[in-house]
């Protein structure tokens, strides 16, 4: 393997640390660039891959983590997303055990520290990568280019563009990532510690294969190192010319040595890395169960441009604009989907020079990569190919510390301005991390940090419609949704929630319109077809909304929720008996749907039922101990069935439970006169009346307590 002392590295403006301190410099300011996001609430993805995710719940057995994927849906599902990460799951799990729940703290805690390390172990990876692999006698690895690697990690460390990854939670499947990578690269490299091309270790491989695949369960790039170990064994181990190889098998000058390949184990250990490879994904595509996911235009419009020449030209200027943020991580964005990047259309879009100009940059770096006869220049020319999102930005990193290190070499005099222009951008990165992960500490900051930047983004303006509907702001929120809808004319899911606001403002004729659309683009909407049944009952399109619910049922088999509202359907019909069935399915797919079991209690009581209304209310408390609605109903029957003393205890509990419900104390109130416990049926009137001085009913009791009372006081001797 080629080994040469860094000659450029002592020009570097930095000073030369030893191993440890200059790791722990790294990792102190990677934890000064994100420690501001360590109280951040779940925003965004958060919310689907943590807070609604039940596999991050102690009673679901473990054994769902592997068959399910990273937003907790089966793998064998058509929806999937078809993300399989357990591992990454695993320590969402851990987060939630350690800190008894969802509590948010722990969680971005971990993901800092994650941080804090990669950016530490970066030292060691850029160290190889720029001065190649060697190691002394205790063995462990010996850095010819200290202040250059050191340089490229504090980049790395303080890189704007991690902001996403570090302080969103569900970016720790990118950290956890990088980490295994990083591992595997390492434990590649440890194979060679003999130091003789000849010598190597298969246990060392077969660990760095172990620890692919520990990277692959986080997120699925991870089996990218594969590529990296491979390309650093031929260019790097066994300082092969790509180029001149290239020659002999397309010219046939000379012979390829074989045998000189088969002594260095060259051969040997890329066999071991493709089969490793070719296992990981055949396990992988057997796990996908049903296939890979299939993506809508709104997930990948480039996917859907109208030829193959028009498709490839935009994927190429997706990665134009990537290459822009490392260069320049200024304008960023929760999210770059739905109008955000307008799709090139023809080859005469003036954005066709950045495409070019990609190429260009990509072609020099790979041909300094293959062709180069400058060991050195190799190094750092063929990892800037790795396109892992998170672990690209170490690629610009290494090319801009060695680019500052060749102009402090050969442009000596202005070592003073460099040293400036260095720790300028080192401040620059700081700041710009800190103000990006301060907007990721909440969904009502991130969301409308992004109106700036992508302001034809729909889905920036649905995202800001829905945060603002749930802090209660709803007449700001249909602004947002109609922008959304205007932005993007199919764009159902705003549809459904403009849809559901009107309804809430009794606009039920537009809500019908705008919930109607979608169904009709997306057949398969279910949450939009019971929304479509929920207005046109209010409409008394009874016939329609029972299609509505039945319809959204079909699409979603499981969906209590629509059971519940099909039931209070019937119920206005008075189709007594469909409703409690269609209530009693909507608690047996979910036994805690509290509306339900009440709305039961209650229908029961209502027609007389209350020997069956008893028993449903017993059932339900046995679910639901605390819930001071059940109870409420539940005292009402028994008092009803002269359980005078057990439906004093429900309403007491109740009230314990909800002080300050008039209904509670008025109905107390009504047990207490017909008890004949006079005085407390006064004080829980005047309870109810000050709560509520318009409550229906009371004020008439009240009065009539009142008379009562005065005949007793004027017959007392």
């Amino acid at each position: 393997m080629a080994l040469s002392e860094v000659h450029w590295d002592h020009q570097i403006p930095l000073p030369k640390l030893a191993p440890v301190q200059a790791k722990i410099t790294v990792a102190l300011v990677a934890l000064l660039c994100f420690i501001n996001s360590y109280d951040g609430e779940f925003v965004f993805d958060d919310s689907e891959a943590i807070v609604n995710n039940k596999d991050l719940k102690p009673a679901t057995p473990l054994g769902n983590l592997w068959s399910n994927d990273f937003w907790g849906s089966n793998l064998s599902s058509n929806s999937s997303h078809k993300s399989y990460r357990p591992l990454t799951v695993l320590t969402f799990r851990l987060n939630y055990l350690l800190a008894g729940g969802l509590h948010p703290v722990g969680f971005h805690v971990w993901n800092i520290i994650l941080h804090a390390v990669i950016s530490a172990l970066m030292i060691d990876m850029f160290a190889i990568l720029i001065g190649g692999l060697a190691y002394d006698e205790k063995g462990k690895i010996l850095n010819h280019a200290p202040k250059a690697s050191l340089l490229a990690a504090l980049f790395f460390a303080a890189h704007p563009v991690h902001t996403e990854s570090v302080a969103g939670i569900v970016g720790r499947a990118d950290l956890l990532c990088a980490l295994f990578f990083q591992l595997s690269f390492l434990t590649y490299c440890r194979a060679f510690h003999g130091g003789e091309d000849e010598r190597f270790s298969v246990q060392w491989i077969v660990v760095s294969l172990l620890l692919c695949a520990a990277a692959m369960l986080c997120k699925e790039q991870g089996i990218t190192v594969l590529g990296v170990n491979a390309a650093f064994d031929v260019l790097l181990i066994c300082n092969v010319n790509v180029y001149e190889l290239s020659q002999r098998l397309l010219l046939r000058k000379k012979p390829i040595d074989v045998n000189e390949l088969l002594r260095t184990g060259l051969l040997t250990r890329l066999a071991l890395l493709a089969l490793g490879g070719t296992s990981m994904l055949y396990a992988r595509w057997r796990i996908m169960g049903t296939g890979p996911p299939a993506f809508t235009e709104v997930d990948n419009p480039a996917s859907f441009a109208e030829n193959i020449f028009l498709r490839v030209m935009n994927y190429n200027y997706y990665y134009s604009l990537n290459a822009w943020l490392l260069l320049c991580p200024w304008w960023l964005c929760f999210d770059w989907s739905m109008g955000c990047v307008p799709l090139i259309k023809s080859a005469t879009d003036w954005r066709m020079v950045w495409l070019l100009l990609l190429w260009c940059v990509l072609i020099g770096l790979i041909s300094q990569a293959v062709c180069s006869q400058d060991s050195q220049r190799r190094r750092v020319g063929f990892v800037i190919a790795e396109r892992v999102l998170y672990l690209s930005s170490a690629g610009y990193c290494l090319l801009l510390a060695y680019s500052l290190g060749y102009c402090c070499y050969h442009w000596a005099k202005y070592s003073r301005l460099l040293c400036v222009s260095v720790l300028a951008l080192l401040c620059v990165y700081v700041a710009r991390c800190a103000l990006r992960s301060h907007q990721w500490r909440s969904e009502q900051s991130l969301f409308t940090s992004a109106l700036s930047v992508c302001p034809l983004n729909a889905k920036v303006h649905y995202n800001v419609g829905k945060n603002l509907a749930d802090r209660g702001n709803t007449s700001a929120a249909i602004k947002y949704y109609r922008e959304a809808v205007r932005l993007h004319p199919t764009y159902v899911h705003a549809m459904n929630n403009l849809g559901n606001i009107l309804k809430e403002r009794n606009e039920l004729v537009e809500a019908e319109q705008l919930l109607s659309k979608a169904v009709s683009i997306q057949p398969d909407f279910a949450a939009a077809w019971m929304n479509l049944g929920i207005v046109q009952n209010s409409l008394q399109k009874f016939e329609e909304a029972e299609q509505s619910y039945w319809n959204a049922i079909r699409f979603r088999k499981k969906y209590p929720d629509c059971y519940y509202n099909l039931g209070r359907l019937y119920a206005d019909q008075n189709r007594h008996l469909d409703a409690l069935n269609a209530w009693r399915n909507a608690t047996v797919l979910k036994p805690d749907h509290s509306l339900a079991w009440n709305n039961m209690v209650i229908l029961l009581d209502n027609t007389g039922n209350l020997g069956q209304a008893e028993l449903i209310g017993r059932e339900a408390l046995k679910l639901l101990p605390n819930d001071h609605t059940i109870m409420f109903s539940l005292a009402n029957v028994l008092g009803k069935l002269q359980k005078y003393k057990e439906s004093e205890g429900f309403f007491l509990h109740a009230l314990r439970i909800n002080p300050n419900a008039a209904s509670c104390h008025g109905n107390l109130a009504v047990l207490y006169h017909r008890w004949g416990k006079l005085e407390l049926a006064k004080k829980h009137y005047e309870l109810s009346l000050k709560l509520d001085p318009e409550a229906p009913g009371t004020r008439d009791n009240y009065n009539m307590l009142r008379r009562k009372l005065d005949q007793l006081k004027r017959h007392t001797p």
